[in-house]
C-alpha cells in the first residue's frame, strides 16, 4: 500500500467481532471506520467516503445486501466485500449482481479479507460448486434467497413461505448447516 492510509468501512453487527477485525484491520495499514447496523452504515459510508467496505449479510436479522447499491451511490468506486456465516452460491452471485467485488465465508483470516479486497477476479463460487447440498442447507438456501427478495423484511418472507414469523426469524438465528460444506479453518 501507498504513504496515503486507503479508508475502510466495517458494517457487523457483532461487536466484538467488529472490533476485532477495526483492531487488526488498522495494524495493516488501513484507516477503518466501523458500524452496527443499516443506518450507522449509511451515515458512515457518508461521512468517511471509504474505498474499502467490508459489509457482513446478516445485521441483526437484515440482509446487508440491501445496502450494497445505496452506498455505491454514496461512494461509486468503493470494493464491497460481503462477509458473512451464511455463505451460498445464491447470495454470492446476489451481491456480486448488486455490485460487491467479493464474498467471503466466515470465518475469514484478515490476509484472506485483505486479498479479497485488493484482487479483481472473484473465486468464491469455485468453493462451493463441487459440495453436495443437504436438505437442510437446501432449506436455509432458500430462505435466504426469498428473504433477499423481501428486502429484509422478514414479516413478508414468513408470509410468502407460509411459515409463522417467529419461526422463521428462529431459523434465521440458527448458524447456516455445515455438514456439506464443512466448518471453514
Amino acid at each position: 500500500m501507498n504513504d496515503v492510509q486507503p479508508r475502510l468501512l466495517i458494517i457487523d453487527d457483532d461487536e466484538s467481532y467488529r472490533a476485532v477485525l477495526a483492531r487488526s484491520l488498522s495494524r495493516k495499514g488501513f484507516m477503518v471506520e466501523a458500524a452496527y447496523d443499516p443506518a450507522s452504515g449509511l451515515i458512515a459510508c457518508e461521512n468517511f467516503d471509504p474505498e474499502y467496505i467490508v459489509l457482513d449479510l446478516n445485521l441483526s436479522g437484515l440482509s446487508g445486501l440491501n445496502l450494497i447499491q445505496p452506498m455505491l451511490q454514496i461512494s461509486p468506486n468503493a470494493r464491497i466485500l460481503v462477509l458473512t456465516g451464511y455463505a451460498s452460491i445464491q447470495t454470492t452471485v446476489t451481491a456480486m449482481k448488486l455490485g460487491a467485488c467479493h464474498y467471503l465465508p466466515k470465518p475469514a483470516s484478515v490476509a484472506d479479507i485483505v486479498t479479497a479486497l485488493l484482487k479483481d477476479e472473484l473465486d468464491a463460487v469455485e468453493d462451493f460448486q463441487d459440495k453436495a447440498l443437504t436438505v437442510r442447507h437446501l432449506e436455509w438456501e432458500y430462505i435466504q434467497r426469498k428473504l433477499a427478495e423481501h428486502g429484509g423484511n422478514i414479516t413478508a418472507t414468513a408470509r410468502t413461505l407460509k411459515m409463522h414469523r417467529r419461526t422463521l426469524q428462529r431459523k434465521l438465528t440458527k448458524r447456516r448447516p455445515s455438514e456439506a460444506i464443512g466448518e471453514i479453518d
